[in-house]
């Protein structure tokens, strides 16, 4: 199941570069995760100061 950016993200940034697999990007009002590349590492929400990307 894929990690996805809830309504919680701040738009930091911190997730972006720590992505093994480059999946998250800036989404006009929040990052978003490919869900078609995500695997599922949870690298992104280790980091995220308000735990966002949660898995679908």
């Amino acid at each position: 199941m894929a990690y996805k950016i809830n309504d919680a993200c701040i738009s930091c940034g911190a997730c972006e570069p720590e992505c093994p697999v480059s999946c998250i990007s800036a989404g006009d009002d929040k990052y978003v995760i490919d869900p078609e590349v995500c695997i599922e590492c949870g690298t992104c929400n280790s980091v995220c100061p308000v735990d966002a990307p949660q898995p679908e």
